[in-house]
């Protein structure tokens, strides 16, 4: 199946308005349901009323068009009808028209064409909550009630409906004082919408918000509100609206503006965070949120990931509603009402590795020792890598890259019709230098150059929460779609969250994301739902509506773990050691997002559940094989043998040092256990730093300098808005005459942007502190200029203003010599905490850079042992072959002459064990293997020799192209000179082939590829298939008779008698082959006497 021909983007939809009658039901007289549908009219009816078997009536159906052209859903007529005193059926769409049944027409067409109507307006619209949304309120409300100030997180996608079912909440709750705090002011009008048309009515909150973009909207003001709790006495509840940037400009949350005291005076019932994922955990915000007295917490994401919740909530205060509910809700979706997921694309996923789209030798036609170094092709960072003068480090292979993107039918952008269905795309990269060198080449590009090319990117910093960047960014991009049929838009992180560009039906991920809750939320810029009129291909005026939406991936291994994370790390209780349930999980989220991926021959398929599971671990494996197990996949737990040195080093030096990948060995140092026990590990294998150092480096390189903290302190005017940056300026420009920061960098070789870093870490610490200090003290302040203003109102003469003005004065003054006092001890701790700080980092720097050399050192001897490994598996290994039963299937003696260790070391290394050392008996955990990606090579590699076992067939490769050379004389002679040989002898001798009776022997055997090649051309020749028509019996006396071998060891005898009778070893007697080192018996000149004696 061609899954790139049935991209589809779009669908044609023609939006209805309907409205029919039930004439035959008794209890629906008078009432009209009034329905939408972008389907057929009696199509949608006859869903809602055959199951009851019930006849309807159509009244009317018409387009869900405004006159000014823009359309619109039922639910914004039904809100209409509700506001013209029109009763409605609670949570349903009948609506009571009693006898006057075309009054419902006359409304429509009133409605489309903004006519005044002179009905009356009723309050507003009841509501009943969906099984979801009351589920979230439910499980918010349980935990509120056992938990004294508890924060909850609702992780919903967009379109859960967040907004009602929050008030919801609040109604529940009793609150009396809600405040909501949003960090995308744009959506006020929302929250607005949904209070008026649902809660305004039937409550006695009242909506208070001063903000600029509810201006024109009947909302109450600060002041209106206030005056409206005067005049009721106080019986008044309030559900307060507030931008972050707002809240944060106050003098009480942090900025300069007096305004929003009645924030920080109010004791909140509930404060409500929307979009919380976007801006909290910055220093600032999260100053202000502290800052609100209240009792309850609420949070609202759009990015429903675990690990973005479980930073700051545990699995009880959390309620999740992912993509894959979604989707099964859509499916699900059979009420009579309009779907509210229903406009949401679906995603699919397609999978791609990018080493197959750059290297045509991949093919496998070349051995272990000349494959092409193709690493960077497995790391899409690497891949992208650009260097200094800005250009890519691989810039003929992304050139390569994007040609295949555009030229080989498997991939997305390789025709006009692919490329008119994704018009608008996302790329996400990860360095901002990358995108400008990819946007350079997309420019000069033959099929890229049409298209507009949008680098939204700065300086690489706080990428994906840059909001102001983000805006600026997003603006260019809509600017691009309007003006441009195709665009391109490159991010390093920017507009992956908190905006919506709906013309985006596809991202390319180009970027090793590791975190799932980035690479989801990157992912969803695609998914937004999306509908525009244009012309179809007659010319007619047609509505349009996204269908589906696409990821595009080129690092299947990392991809398929996030699909796996994805489907599984919402379900909290979730044991990871509970495979079925993943499995079940993973099948439940293939349902509804495809994944598309390459098989073993590179075809495209759609993977299922236990594909998703497997694939990763079988690109490793196939890489092992690839590189002759020469790989560093296969070893775990390096580390650890930091704790257990010289017991295992002087085994690993016994190894041959061996590149990755690579047949040469090289002369390396040895492994030094003295050089492993200067690096000090924990038990999880991290570098740790003895305080002792920490402080003996502390003193020495910053000793008793003297930063004069407090006079720097004091020197300033706190009063000052740039008092925080001025005082940390200072006090870094202090500590840099002293010298410090040169020893530093000295000591530990620092560049001089790492040094420039640090100085500015210690800066903004400080400034951090300073404005904490600061926010408070002007609270304060302000709070206290409040109250002598109140008290000013009283005042008769002037005696008494002076009285109260000096108290006044010696408030402030107290308040502001208490927070220079305070600010004074704060830096002070910070000073000491930071230079340990900064001494721990270097030194951690220095050993982790120690441990990172030592490490490949210890891996490079590894490498020199899982080379031999092929050999063993070809020579003795079946499916049941393992690393945990290797020793089972290898006799100890071959095993000590291939690899140098004997079978107990190995076994040491593999399983652990005690060890004496200085007198002292320890343990060492052993499992320096990684038992999975191990078992699964052997298996990849057992494949591979059945594939290439039938050496009739002829192939670019054959099975000794996968095992290494190894030390001893086991060198294999090459296909390509074999073959020149047997030419050869055939060339001197014609007719050598032709005869039944002659005999070869091949004295020293290394693979059996001779041999092999000579019974292809005894097993060919016309004259023995004459008298041997039946190819088994042909075959079988061929090597039963006519072709003799010896091998000079076990491994290699069993190595070349494998791909000799491989296919032949239960019909076929192995008489001919003996294991006999031929050369000693040569240069004595007895090999013939030894060849009668053996050979009978």
């Amino acid at each position: 199946m061609d899954y790139l021909k049935n991209i589809e983007t779009s669908k044609e939809i023609s939006p209805k308005i309907y409205a029919y009658i039930t004439p035959g039901n008794i209890d629906n007289k008078g009432w009209i349901k009034i329905g939408y549908t972008d389907r057929d009219v009696n199509q949608r009816i006859k869903e809602q009323t055959h199951t009851a078997n019930i006849d309807y009536e159509i009244l009317w159906s018409h387009e869900a068009r405004f006159e000014g052209g823009s359309y619109f859903k039922d639910y914004h007529f039904h809100s209409f009808l509700t506001r013209n005193r029109i009763e409605r059926k609670t949570g349903t769409e009948w609506f009571k028209f009693d006898d006057d049944l075309e009054k419902s027409e006359k409304l429509f067409f009133d409605f489309i064409y903004g006519r005044k109507t002179a009905y009356g307006y009723i309050e507003g619209t009841q509501y009943k909550l969906r099984d979801e949304q009351e589920d979230a309120v439910s499980t918010a409300l349980d935990y509120f009630s056992k938990t004294k100030y508890g924060e909850f997180l609702w992780n919903a996608k967009p379109r859960f409906g967040k907004t009602l079912a929050s008030y919801d909440l609040a109604r529940r709750l009793n609150a009396y004082n809600v405040l909501i705090v949003t960090n995308r002011p744009a959506i006020s009008s929302s929250w607005y919408g949904d209070f008026e048309q649902f809660i305004e009515w039937q409550t006695d909150y009242k909506f208070v918000s001063d903000s600029s973009s509810l201006k024109d909207r009947p909302v109450f003001s600060r002041e209106q509100y206030r005056q409206e709790v005067v005049r009721t006495d106080g019986d008044i509840r309030q559900i307060a609206f507030l931008s972050l940037q707002d809240l944060k400009g106050s003098i009480y949350f942090g900025g300069h503006h007096k305004k929003l005291d009645w924030v920080a005076d109010s004791n909140w019932d509930l404060l409500i965070i929307d979009e919380a994922h976007e801006a909290i955990d910055t220093f600032k915000t999260d100053v202000a949120f502290n800052k609100i007295k209240r009792k309850h917490t609420l949070h609202l994401s759009g990015t429903p990931f675990k690990q973005i919740a479980n930073a700051k909530f545990s699995n009880e205060a959390i309620y999740n509603w992912s993509y894959t509910d979604e989707q099964e809700a859509k499916q699900k979706w059979n009420g009579d009402t309009f779907n509210p997921y229903k406009n949401l694309p679906k995603l699919n996923m397609f999978i791609y590795q990018m080493s197959n789209m750059i290297l045509e030798e991949m093919k496998e036609s070349t051995s272990v020792d000349d494959k092409k170094d193709i690493d960077f092709a497995f790391d899409l960072n690497e891949f992208f890598k650009t260097k200094d003068n800005g250009d890519f480090e691989h810039e003929t292979d992304v050139i390569k890259w994007l040609d295949t993107l555009t030229d080989n039918e498997k991939y997305p952008f390789s025709t006009n019709e692919l490329r008119n269905q994704l018009k608008h795309t996302f790329w996400l990269l990860n360095r901002v230098d990358s995108a400008k060198a990819l946007a350079k080449l997309l420019r000069n590009h033959k099929v890229f150059e049409n298209y507009e090319v949008i680098v939204a990117a700065g300086d690489g910093k706080e990428e994906f929460t840059d909001n102001i960047k983000n805006e600026e960014s997003l603006t260019r991009v809509r600017n691009a779609i309007k003006n441009s049929n195709k665009t391109i838009t490159l991010s390093v992180g920017q507009l992956t969250t908190g905006v919506t560009v709906p013309e985006w039906t596809a991202v390319l991920m180009l970027s090793n994301l590791k975190s799932p809750a980035l690479y989801m939320q990157a992912a969803f810029r695609a998914q937004n739902p999306h509908q525009w009129i244009d012309k179809d291909s007659r010319g007619i005026e047609t509505v349009y509506e996204k269908k589906n939406a696409y990821i595009f991936d080129f690092a299947p291994e990392r991809t398929l773990q996030i699909v796996d994370e994805f489907a599984n790390n919402l379900s909290n209780s979730l044991n990871d050691s509970n495979h079925s349930d993943k499995v079940k999980n993973i099948k439940r989220l293939l349902n509804l997002f495809p994944v598309i991926g390459e098989d073993s021959e590179g075809k495209m398929v759609e993977l299922d559940a236990a594909q998703v599971l497997t694939i990763p671990k079988n690109l490793k494996a196939k890489e092992v094989v690839r590189r002759g197990f020469m790989s560093n996949l296969l070893f775990n737990n390096i580390s650890g043998i930091f704790r257990a040195t010289k017991a295992v080093t002087d085994i690993i030096n016994q190894f041959e040092v061996t590149d990755v990948g690579n047949n040469k060995r090289n002369a390396r140092p040895e492994v030094n256990s003295d050089d492993l026990n200067k690096v000090e590990v924990n038990e999880e294998n991290e570098v740790v730093i003895s305080d002792i150092v920490i402080n003996q480096q502390a003193e020495k390189i910053f000793g008793d300098k003297s930063y004069e903290i407090e006079e720097v302190i004091e020197s300033k005017e706190i009063d000052n808005n740039d008092y925080s940056k001025a005082i940390a300026k200072k006090l870094v420009d202090n500590i840099v005459k002293t010298g410090a920061f040169e020893e530093l960098s000295t000591t530990y070789g620092m560049s001089k942007r790492e040094e420039a870093q640090t100085k500015k870490q210690f800066e903004k610490k400080v400034e951090q502190i300073a404005e904490v200090v600061k926010i408070d003290l002007n609270s304060e302040k302000a709070r206290l200029e409040n109250e002598f203003n109140e008290q000013c109102k009283d005042i008769d003469s002037k005696e008494e203003l002076k009285k109260f003005s000096e108290q006044y004065e010696k408030k402030i003054d107290e308040t502001t010599e208490q927070s220079i006092r305070k600010l004074i001890e704060m830096v002070k701790e910070t000073d000491g905490e930071y230079k340990t700080e900064v001494i721990k980092k270097q030194e951690l720097k220095i050993k982790e850079k120690e441990k990172n050399i030592n490490e490949e050192k210890i891996r490079s001897r590894l490498r020199g042992f899982s080379r031999t490994i092929p050999s063993f598996i070809m020579a003795y290994g079946d499916e049941n072959l393992s690393l945990m039963n290797f020793e089972k299937y290898t006799p100890s003696d071959v095993f000590k002459e291939v690899t140098g260790v004997t079978m107990d070391q190995f076994l040491f290394l593999r399983d652990g064990g005690e060890y004496e050392e200085d007198g002292e008996t320890k343990y060492f955990d052993g499992h320096l293997f990684n038992e999975i990606v191990f078992n699964e090579s052997i298996q990849e590699f057992l494949k591979k020799r059945k594939e290439l076992g039938n050496y009739f067939e002829e192939k670019e490769e054959d099975i000794f192209d996968y095992i290494p050379n190894q030390k001893t004389n086991q060198i294999f002679t090459p296909k390509w000179v074999v073959k020149m040989m047997v030419q050869q002898l055939e060339d001197e001798n014609p007719g050598i082939f032709d005869d039944s009776s002659k005999t070869f022997i091949d004295l020293y055997m290394k693979s059996g590829l001779y041999i092999t090649e000579i019974v292809k051309k005894l097993y060919n020749s016309e004259k023995i298939k004459y008298e041997f028509p039946n190819d088994k019996e042909r075959i079988k006396h061929i090597l039963e008779n006519q072709v003799y071998g010896l091998a000079p060891s076990n491994i290699i005898y069993k190595i070349a008698t494998t791909f000799i009778f491989g296919n032949y070893s239960d019909q076929i007697l192995q008489k001919n082959f003996k294991m006999l080192d031929a050369y000693p018996y040569a240069e004595n000149r007895t090999l013939e006497k030894k060849l009668d004696e053996i050979f009978n």
